[in-house]
């Protein structure tokens, strides 16, 4: 199965054109030199999108990450001179409504050269289910996710090549000198996410239970790919406190599906995962949201580590 083929052609072509309409007055005299002589000055929001500019970008481009490794990238605060980096960067990617300080600081900086990967692709809305006044106010969460749509997008390996399809077309339009590199590099990393996607739809397509506990709903999309039930302790919010109702409705939900493991994540805390499991008797285990990559993350890059959530997941599931 390819990728581009799950992508209908005129959302594809309308995403494109959505990342291009936001990536306003770069040109070859713009970018680097304009000549084809230098690195592009790439900034990326986070890790996800330092991922795609990397691998698409290849030798014609010089990252750099707004989030440090071990870093929770939804509690970010810039420092002055990251704000100050964003006017003088050749082109941003970042993620609007994953990170708000960064939204802010692009939005104050006056970038022209910027691209918004939430625009290359549809968002759908998830974890709705616990949101409550208990763990959120209403704007709070509006200011998380863009009132009430899911940003993780990342999860999804579909998604993530529709992101990479539009990234890869707006550094072409960029930095036209090298066009032909980030097309031919942009067809190699959707191949490889065509890969992942395989793997995934194979190796969840027969499993004991299809419902899963995580701290973090940040599974969404991928949940949805693959026809499971994510079930948030906390909502896309990592640090969200759940109610005593919804830690009650997870221990009959947990029963009734035959749930086995409540996920937690590297960069945020387990203790809740770890009273929940204990208080039912189920394990516990990681499932990265990908936001970052440390030490501690089982994999060097997102490729690695999405092929060790699946694993993950396949143990938890009971795959057959």
């Amino acid at each position: 199965m390819n990728v581009r083929r799950l992508i209908p052609a005129t959302a594809a072509l309308g995403a494109v054109a959505l990342g291009l309409t936001a990536l306003t007055g770069c040109s070859g005299s713009d970018a680097a030199d304009g000549s084809g002589g230098g690195e592009l000055d790439v900034v990326a929001s986070f890790y996800p999108m330092e991922f795609l500019a990397e691998e698409i970008g290849g030798t014609h481009v010089s990252v750099t990450t707004l989030t440090k490794p071990g870093v929770e990238p939804h509690d970010l605060e810039l420092s002055p001179r990251q704000i100050g980096s964003l006017g003088d960067a050749d082109y941003i990617l970042y993620l609007k409504g994953i990170q708000p300080a960064v939204d802010d600081a692009i939005a104050q900086s006056g970038a022209k050269n910027t691209v918004d990967a939430a625009e290359l692709t549809s968002l759908e809305a998830h974890g709705a289910e616990v949101d409550s006044p208990d763990h959120a106010s209403s704007d709070e969460h509006e200011e998380h996710d863009g009132a009430g749509l899911d940003p993780h997008i990342w999860l999804d390996p579909v998604k993530y090549a529709e992101v990479a399809e539009g990234v890869g077309t707006s550094l072409a339009k960029a930095d036209p000198a090298h066009a032909a590199d980030y097309r031919a590099n942009t067809d190699r990393l959707v191949e490889k996410l065509n890969t992942l996607n395989t793997a995934y739809e194979t190796g969840l397509k027969s499993t004991t239970t299809r419902t899963f506990l995580t701290t973090h709903s940040a599974f969404g999309y991928l949940a949805e790919r693959y026809g499971l039930t994510q079930e948030g302790i906390a909502g896309v919010d990592p640090e969200a406190e759940p109610s005593p109702a919804r830690i009650k409705d997870l221990q009959h939900i947990a029963e009734e599906n035959g749930a086995t493991t409540v996920f937690f994540e590297t960069l945020a805390s387990d203790k809740t995962a770890k009273t929940l499991a204990k208080d039912t008797g189920l394990r516990t285990d990681v499932l990265d949201p990908l936001e970052g990559i440390t030490d501690s993350s089982k994999g060097d890059d997102y490729l690695q580590v999405m092929e060790s959530n699946l694993g993950a997941l396949q143990k938890a599931l009971g795959a057959k």
